[in-house]
């Protein structure tokens, strides 16, 4: 848990908080096809394989009793890089009213450090071809478009 004196706190999701954060995942052109409120059970059953897994991290932003982010970190054991361990930083969404308070340098910040602490020596993230403001985002925070991503819908 991460506390700072502004009274944010970044801190592991429950399952009380899914009402919020598949809000938090619909709230945008992409997410709005792809997730939904309507029925979250399918979220209770991924929250708790996740919070099963020693390996996946998936927290909440909370200020002043609201969850206003969310983002999942996942940690990654390798052979390449002489047996690196790496993170994948997914799914890092910020409230609407709190866009352009830092606090998705801050959450970014936070999946960093967690990477180090976990003795990472990479972190990746991939994002949407078409989330062109979130690409500045993440070059400003020191990212490297370096490599092109491939997906197969199944």
């Amino acid at each position: 848990m991460t506390d700072t004196t502004d009274g944010l706190l970044i801190r592991p999701a429950t399952e009380e908080d899914l009402p919020e954060i598949v809000a938090l995942l619909a709230d945008d052109p992409l997410g709005a096809t792809r997730e939904s409120t309507d029925d979250l059970t399918p979220y209770v059953t991924a929250l708790k394989q996740l919070t099963d897994d020693p390996h996946q991290h998936v927290v909440v932003a909370v200020r002043a009793g609201r969850v206003v982010g969310t983002l999942q970190l996942t940690i990654v054991p390798g052979l390449s890089r002489k047996g690196s361990t790496r993170s994948i930083i997914e799914g890092v969404r910020v409230h609407a009213d709190e866009r352009g308070s830092g606090l998705g340098t801050r959450f970014v910040e936070w999946a960093i450090e967690r990477s180090r602490a976990e003795n990472c020596r990479l972190v990746q993230l991939t994002s949407d071809v078409t989330r062109t403001d979130a690409h500045r985002f993440y070059e400003r925070l020191g990212f490297t478009a370096s490599h092109v991503g491939f997906k197969l819908q199944l």
